[in-house]
């Protein structure tokens, strides 16, 4: 079959045509046999010889097209009347010689510092950031700062203002620290107000480390990102503000509301307000007197002798949590 399959083409029958006729594959024709002699396979009529792939690196490596892409060089020895194969073939050459890279300069950026933060007590990180509330026309909003801290998630400091700032910022931070205290780490994304210099000289004066998340990952964020999403998730977050003094009178609200009411999955569902001063542990005392109660009633009802784990006092939080912190505690 292969045989005549070879008959064919030298008679100049087309290979797709001759396979139909025989009933053959070309890829199979093609293929090298297993048994050698009467099965050699059969050389494909359109294959470049050596010579002529030569020819082709030479032509593609010449100075004069050394630094344009294959496709380039195709038109323009096309545009001198010259052929020496097809782009593909082009590139394969290219791919045997191993010369297929980007050859542009390109700009390399280095990779971003993770940024790996813990707190094992209130005070010691803080996470501010800033979003928009829609105003009372379309293309109108108001700019809420609000910081947070990471391991109680106490709102200690929420401002509404007309517009972004690093000097806005600089007060509201200011305020913060005159009454929670100076805190080790301030941690935020890359926004404008937040890599000020204004910001930046009040830190570095208060000897307080600086923190930023890397760009476009807004998981290195997360405490304020999960706090804005409770706000603007819930069912008073209005579709606009008629005035800046509204705004500022509805954050008012929802931080004494987030901070004295809102029981926090994240904390064993503690209020941030009984974290943050210290009345979580009371608060736990209680809960567990109440529950061994009623486990000592009705024992049939209680699978474990233990308090559920969703009620456990917080632990540390983290931003990023180092691997090796994890295997730890693992062990």
């Amino acid at each position: 079959m292969t045989s005549a399959y070879r008959h064919l083409v030298e008679a100049a029958v087309p290979t797709r045509q001759a396979a139909a006729l025989l009933g053959l594959s070309r890829t199979t024709i093609y293929r090298k046999p297993a048994a050698p002699v009467d099965h050699e396979p059969v050389v494909p009529p359109n294959k470049l010889c050596a010579a002529e792939r030569a020819e082709i690196l030479a032509a593609l490596n010449s100075p004069e097209f050394v630094d344009l892409a294959p496709l380039q060089v195709y038109a323009k020895l096309l545009d001198e009347g010259i052929y020496l194969g097809s782009v593909s073939t082009f590139y394969r050459v290219l791919q045997e010689n191993e010369q297929v890279k980007e050859r542009r300069r390109l700009a390399k950026h280095p990779a971003r510092a993770i940024p790996e933060l813990v707190a094992t007590a209130p005070g010691q990180v803080l996470s501010w950031d800033i979003t928009k509330l829609a105003g009372p026309v379309k293309g109108k909003y108001f700019d809420c700062y609000l910081m947070v801290d990471i391991h109680s998630r106490f709102i200690v400091g929420a401002h509404v203002h007309a517009t972004e700032s690093g000097v806005l910022a600089v007060e509201m931070m200011k305020e913060i620290f005159g009454i929670h205290g100076i805190p080790e780490v301030v941690h935020a994304d890359r926004g404008t107000s937040m890599t000020s210099k204004t910001v930046a000289g009040l830190l570095s004066d208060l000897e307080v480390t600086r923190s930023h998340s890397r760009p476009r990952v807004s998981n290195d964020n997360p405490y304020s990102e999960s706090l804005f999403k409770t706000m603007k998730y819930g069912p008073t977050f209005p579709d606009r503000f008629a005035s800046l003094g509204d705004a500022r009178a509805f954050i008012s609200e929802f931080v004494d509301w987030y901070n004295h009411a809102h029981q926090h999955s994240g904390i064993g569902f503690h209020t941030p307000a009984n974290v943050h001063y210290g009345f979580a542990d009371s608060v736990a005392v209680k809960r567990s007197q109440t529950l061994a109660a009623a486990r000592a009633k009705h024992p049939q009802r209680f699978s474990k002798a233990t308090d559920p784990k969703i009620l456990a006092l917080p632990g540390p939080a983290w931003i990023n949590q180092p691997k090796e912190g994890t295997e730890t505690e693992a062990a």
